[in-house]
């Protein structure tokens, strides 16, 4: 017997007679809301699933696995040693496979609202016959009042406006119905490049143990073929490891994550961003509590803001969009919306080991296979910019980015990248597409210090911006935002388009065939 299972057996409660049972999915790993936080322990039963064909539906880092297993095994333990009943299933079909035979014997049971569409749909057969009972999901912050007011039913939706009327309602940053500091965005103070001081705080590690140690060889030995490394220190998986890393945050990071917010740093895919997203998406950490932890503590109110407008605003946001739009079927059956007619197959550069010649790429790509991680402005102006730059199938980057980020899941990930990062959904919930030129990236980052490319001489990233708005001319003519950039492209000669177009396709033709871009092409 497993060292999970030894612990489990004996933290077990004597009886599990007469209980209520209730499905808990490998997302909801809390006692802290719902059912299990508003009733007694010893009335209760749960029921936890590993889904290992679930694992190996799409090729997920392997922290990501790791995390979750970890994660879903000891909050098992956390849970019987409180007095909670709990059964745990490995299946090997899919959560309604293994829920379906424990009915019998347990009852109908409860479900606390999936937040994910994919495990949603699952289970729809078992809700339609009775057999599972669907009750809120108490670890969200807003409701769908709060979302309609962010525009019409079928959209536009935007974040600010839905931001400031949650602002509104709950209270948080306001004092006497104003907000704290005299207006609901600070962006404008968060916008530094990081130049090594002050310095960044070194990420925590956490102990090792019986079922940690397990979990991370059960990775490794049936999901060894999966990419991304795996290093037990770095993984949180305990309700304790969760509290350690909160409290690292408040001290370590916050106080300069505002003006920092959106700078990119070699070496450093944090900086002073917290990391806490992949236990969020847990709620290992609620985000009421982390919220509220922020808004409370003696924090300048641009650090404060920006956090606040992470979790209360656009994590909430985006959750409602994904609901909104069925997972964007709505606006394409296949949840595949692509209003820029992108379809070019992501570069194997996005995988580990095919450098692209790119420093800005290559040092993120590097830091999301070893951490399952990087910050949300490299994510978005790094990888999806160029992506989008190269005219990336916006669905192939969507599922890159389910498989290769630890806190990615389909009601986060898809507005992210079809809804923002690709600008494929069109203006459905942002204004306009999220991309630069080397300008931007040379400012706000030190990536091209050890680039071969000279930002301003050999980088392709300008060139491929031009041609981005060249080949889309059309397609956002009507787009205010881009107004100016759209004339300025206009502008450039016949020549230097000429020269855009080339400079694309050398870049997209060196990536397609995983070659590395180097000076002497450009």
């Amino acid at each position: 017997m497993s060292a999970f299972r030894r612990a489990l057996a004996a933290a077990q409660p004597a009886s599990t007679d007469g209980r209520r049972w209730l499905f808990v999915p490998y997302d909801q790993l809390t006692d802290a809301v719902g059912p299990l936080a508003k009733e007694p322990a010893h009335e209760l039963g749960i029921v936890l699933v590993e889904c290992p064909a679930k694992a190996e539906r799409r090729p997920y880092h392997r922290r990501k696995l790791a995390l979750v297993l970890g994660n879903l095994r000891h909050f098992a333990l956390e849970q019987a040693r409180r007095g909670v009943a709990v059964r745990h299933v490995v299946s090997d079909g899919g959560y309604a496979d293994a829920l379906q035979p424990l009915m019998a014997s347990l009852g109908p049971l409860r479900v606390m609202d999936p937040a994910e569409r994919e495990l949603r749909a699952e289970l729809a057969p078992l809700i339609a016959r009775g057999m599972l009972e669907v009750v809120p999901h108490e670890g969200w912050l807003t409701t769908e009042r709060d979302f309609a007011a962010a525009g019409p039913s079928e959209g536009p939706w935007r974040m600010d406006r839905f931001y400031r009327a949650v602002r509104r309602r709950t209270g948080v940053l306001m004092d006497e119905g104003k907000p704290r500091g005299g207006q609901f965005s600070h962006d404008g103070a968060n916008r530094r490049p990081w130049k090594g001081e002050p310095p960044a705080p070194t990420p925590p590690t956490f102990p090792n143990d019986p079922v940690k140690d397990e979990v991370v060889a059960l990775v490794r030995d049936r999901f060894g073929d999966h990419p991304g490394r795996l290093d037990p220190a770095t993984l949180p998986v305990t309700r304790h490891d969760a509290e350690a890393l909160w409290a690292w945050v408040m001290d370590q990071c916050m106080v300069h994550f505002g003006p920092y917010e959106d700078a990119m740093a070699t070496g450093q895919p944090r900086l002073f961003h917290t990391g806490i997203s992949e236990l969020l998406n847990l709620h290992r950490l609620l985000p009421a509590r982390v919220v509220d932890d922020v808004a409370r503590a003696e924090l300048p109110i641009n650090s404060q803001e920006g956090f606040v407008r992470q979790v209360l605003g656009w994590r909430e946001f985006v959750r409602h969009v994904h609901r909104a739009t069925d997972g964007f079927r709505t606006l394409s059956p296949d949840a595949a919306p692509n209003v820029l007619d992108a379809h070019r197959p992501l570069p194997a550069a996005y995988w580990p080991g095919r450098p692209s010649g790119l420093a800005c790429l290559d040092e993120v790509v590097g830091d999301v296979w070893r951490d399952g991680y990087s910050h949300h402005i490299t994510r978005l102006m790094v990888l999806s910019n160029l992506a989008t730059l190269l005219g990336v199938d916006p669905r192939e980057l969507t599922d890159w980015f389910w498989v290769a980020y630890s806190d990615a899941y389909d009601w986060v990930v898809e507005p992210n990248v079809l809804g923002m990062g690709t600008f494929a959904a069109g203006p459905v919930m942002t204004t306009k597409p999220y991309v630069s030129g080397a300008a931007y990236l040379s400012r706000m980052s030190d990536y091209c210090r050890s680039c071969a490319l000279h930002p301003k001489k050999t980088c392709p990233i300008t060139p491929m911006y031009w041609a981005f708005l060249h080949r889309n001319a059309e397609r956002l003519a009507d787009n205010q935002r881009l107004k100016l950039p759209l004339a300025s492209a206009r502008k450039r000669s016949i020549e230097q388009k000429a020269h855009d177009v080339r400079a694309a396709d050398r870049v997209a033709a060196c990536l397609a065939a995983g070659e590395r871009y180097t000076p002497e092409e450009a």
